[in-house]
């Protein structure tokens, strides 16, 4: 038997095996350190304890991937900056002095209540600031 194995290891096979092994293990190597830096940008506190579960072969990396959170620490960021910018643009039109209803930009009464919310032009019937003294659109004076 170990005549038949003495043939079938050659140099050649044996570079091939110990390449396949070398790359194996630089795989794995790979996976602990994409676990550090990928813990890292999400934001995860213990980084650390992640990447050292990660030292379990294969498994911790398939572990990480399930459990990690499912976005970068950047786009939380950005996505809570986006909202933080949506709800001021909301809050910019106002709302309704009678019942709290949004008011966006151009109406006049409240859609809810029907409390009138701003002014309107004389001559060209388009809503008007309180604090206009000339319709922006037609040029007329206001009182």
């Amino acid at each position: 038997m170990s005549k038949y194995i003495e043939e079938l290891m050659s140099p050649q096979l044996m570079i091939a095996v110990y390449g396949f092994i070398a790359f194996i293990v630089a795989l794995y190597l790979l996976s602990v350190v994409y676990v550090f830096i990928d813990a890292k940008r999400r934001g995860i506190q213990a980084f650390w304890a992640w990447g050292l579960f990660a030292l379990v072969p294969f498994v911790g990396l398939i572990a990480y991937i399930v459990m990690r959170p499912g976005s970068y620490a950047l786009d939380r960021e950005e996505q809570e900056l986006d909202m933080a910018l949506r709800e001021r643009q909301l809050a910019q039109y106002g709302s309704c002095p009678n019942c709290g209803t949004t008011i966006e930009k151009d109406f006049i009464v409240c859609p809810v209540c029907n409390t009138q919310v701003r002014n309107v032009c004389p001559t060209c019937k388009k809503p008007l600031e309180a604090h206009w003294k000339v319709c922006p659109y037609c040029r007329t004076h206001i009182q």
